[in-house]
């Protein structure tokens, strides 16, 4: 049975918008004729709840005028034409353009889902995200406006299926939420979870919903409330005070995707006086009838937020329950909600200041709209952490989320001084890159003169999009940096198999075959071979019907594969894959091209065989071993020794080469047999290879797995 259809009272919403904007000869005759626009557009179109299409556009733009302050006719206009391109087919980009200009036309373009794509469903929802931050990055508008359309969605979601409400809670989940709170948008932030995680854990949330409600109206909760009212009273000091339970968006653990039944502090209190001295009498107040725990008050007052938010904060341990005290005038209470508002709500796009937020935010929005190393996902999770506040050595305060590193404090300081910075100074004490920061540390970088190679675990530990998104960019260029290599030396020994000169490449037909790739020049298309995105057999074919049509070749090669030499263990640019352990000392070993980096596999790896990769995909690889540094520590596994003494006395006469640092054992005192951990260093290749060596002859069984 199709659902029933239902009135929009569209002359009442003219009314009440009209209240916000003026009339429409007003100034904000732009959305007025947005609107008009949108109604023709929408004409018969129906929601799956059976009203009018044109309703929700409409609310999403009360959304803005409403909870958010936006006044700006552009982007009202742009709210109510944002899903115009996408669901009316006869209107195009360029229709909205030359109706209503070129900024309402980015922003709904910007808004429009990506349209014709015939991927795989994964990669198609990551290009529709990264289209939104892209253009989000160039006009934050865009971004406000999908906040709200989201909004709307999810206040109007339950005419849908389970598995479509389901997939759009995700959704706002991972990335919707996450970017309001981001934005300061905190009224946004907790509708979006609230609402997310009903749909997401509709049993579960029910009952954590009912024992908030419960514990609101909790008789001891109630007595300190009524305490401290008669005690401000006393000090004749004004104040309202609040009782305010935290949502579900605080039993909601973005890492984990759990929602908790129970939390460790579910409510604060909030005090509301009238002005900031005032602030300081009510903390005074507090602090006399509820002792603070030791380091616990903090004064976002003097030291606002990055999202200007202002406010004391306070905790106190009574009887055994944690209670936080907030304490702030009515105007922190209202813009506690605005963050990145409060910097230009309701003021023209053209006459708007940019603020620190808006270009951090902005920062950040371009890094996930176009690096695609970094998982947004995982970015915003971090990004929405709570904040710790660390200090340069003058005193400059620099925000970061909880479990940022000294690098991420290096990049937050300038691009350049994160690329080469090898430490820091926390205090009097040198700590190293991947130093876990704590709340309040003084911070001083150190930095060497290039820039510093730096190991990729330390993407997966920096909490910041621009730590990561640097890094990022860093290792993307070691990894093109040898796959050029690698493109063009197996390129040269491809064109010699077949008796073809290398200079090939240079002659004037050449740039037709590199445009029928394309490829602007050779350097991309070493590049493209090399990373195994343009297979060497289709290169050759081309440029051997192209540039030596006619002419005679050698038989194509069968079985021998191209070969590379390396001397490098980059593990930003070399993979040994676990799968069968390969060893650079070893023979046999053969490389995968990809974009992730070289995947070395043995030549006798199932993956090798279950793959039935052609040769010309694989190449050979050999490492020159004495050009070839081991950077980090080793660890070999000795498995079943006869005794003690027979491994200490082979630990003794092992190679000069072996620098040993530590000796574990790794088996109980009882058994017959022991087995034993050996710690240590080389220099070379050569010097690692001397060492397996020795240990093969001994005849003891022994495992090895390289550390890169």
């Amino acid at each position: 049975m199709p659902p029933k259809k239902k009135a929009f009272d569209i002359a009442a919403y003219c009314a009440s918008m009209e209240t916000h904007l003026g009339d429409q000869e007003g100034p904000a005759v732009l959305f007025w004729k947005a609107l008009s626009f949108a109604v023709t557009a929408h004409q018969g179109q129906r929601r799956k709840s059976g009203e009018a299409y044109i309703s929700h556009p409409l609310l999403v733009a009360q959304i803005l005028v409403e909870e958010l302050g936006i006044t700006d006719p552009e982007v009202l206009a742009a709210a109510v034409l944002h899903d115009t391109i996408e669901d009316v087919p006869e209107i195009t980009t360029d229709e909205i353009g030359d109706l209503f200009g070129e900024n309402v036309e980015f922003m709904v373009d910007a808004c429009t889902k990506i349209a014709n794509y015939s991927g795989d469903r994964q990669n198609f929802y990551k290009l529709v995200h990264r289209k939104l931050f892209s253009g989000a990055a160039a006009r934050l508008e865009v971004m406000l406006i999908k906040l709200a359309d989201r909004v709307h969605n999810l206040r109007t979601l339950n005419s849908l299926p389970k598995h479509k409400r389901q997939k759009i809670a995700e959704e706002t989940l991972d990335i919707y939420a996450p970017l309001a709170k981001v934005m300061g948008l905190y009224g946004i932030k907790r509708e979006l979870y609230n609402l997310a995680l009903m749909y997401k854990f509709p049993r579960q949330s029910q009952k954590v919903v009912a024992a908030i409600h419960k514990l609101a109206a909790s008789p001891p909760i109630v007595a300190i409330t009524d305490h401290l009212a008669e005690q401000l009273e006393a000090a004749r000091i004004t104040a309202e005070v609040r009782i305010n339970p935290k949502g579900l968006w605080a039993y909601f653990d973005p890492a984990s995707k759990v929602l908790y039944k129970e939390i460790d502090n579910p409510l604060e209190l909030q005090l509301i006086t009238p002005d900031i001295p005032s602030c300081y009498r009510v903390l005074g107040v507090v602090d006399q009838n509820y002792p603070p725990i030791p380091r616990t008050i903090r004064d976002f007052i003097a030291n606002p937020k990055p999202t200007g938010y202002q406010s004391l904060h306070v905790r106190a341990n009574i009887h055994g329950q944690h209670m936080l005290f907030k304490i702030r005038t009515p105007a922190m209470q209202n813009s506690s909600k605005s963050g990145l508002l409060k910097e230009w709500i309701a003021v023209a796009t053209d006459q708007r200041h940019t603020g620190i937020l808006e270009r951090e935010v902005r920062e950040m929005l371009d890094i996930l709209g176009g690096d695609e190393g970094v998982s947004y996902r995982d970015m915003l999770a971090a990004s929405g952490k709570k904040e710790i506040y660390t200090y340069t050595p003058k005193g400059d305060t620099i925000a970061l989320p909880r479990q940022s590193i000294a690098l991420d404090f290096a990049f937050k300081v300038h691009t350049e001084i994160g690329k080469r910075t090898v430490g820091a100074h926390i205090g009097h004490r040198e700590v190293p890159l991947d130093h876990l920061l704590r709340d309040g540390d003084r911070v001083e970088i150190i930095t060497q003169k290039e820039p510093v190679r730096f190991d990729p675990d330390l993407q997966k530990l920096c909490q910041t999009a621009k730590a990561r998104s640097e890094l990022s960019k860093l290792f993307r260029f070691r990894r093109e940096e040898l796959a050029s290599h690698v493109g063009q030396s197996i390129l040269r020994q491809e064109l010699k198999r077949y008796g073809l000169p290398f200079d090939l490449l240079n002659k004037p037909g050449m740039e037709s075959i590199r445009e029928y790739f394309g490829l602007s020049d050779n350097g991309n298309l070493f590049l493209a071979v090399g990373e195994g995105r343009l297979r060497l057999k289709e290169v050759i074919y081309e440029i051997i019907q192209g540039l030596y049509a006619g002419k005679e070749t050698l038989a194509p090669p069968t079985g021998t594969l191209n070969r590379i030499d390396l001397a490098t263990l980059d593990p930003a640019r070399v993979k040994f894959s676990r799968c069968c352990n390969p060893v650079p000392t070893e023979k046999g070993l053969y490389g995968l091209l990809s974009e992730r980096g070289l995947s070395i596999h043995k030549k006798e790896c199932h993956i090798m065989q279950d793959l039935k990769v052609q040769r010309e995909d694989v190449v050979e690889v050999r490492w020159r071993l004495k050009d070839t540094r081991v950077r980090k520590p080793q660890a070999l596994v000795i498995i079943e020794a006869p005794s003690r003494n027979r491994t200490l006395m082979l630990l003794s006469v092992a190679p000069d080469d072996m620098r040993i640092t530590d000796i574990e054992r790794l088996s109980p005192l009882a058994d017959r047999t022991s087995s034993w951990q050996i710690h240590f260093t080389v220099e070379t290749l050569q010097n690692l290879k001397h060492v397996l060596t020795h240990f093969t002859k001994s005849g003891l069984n022994y495992e090895f797995v390289l550390e890169h």
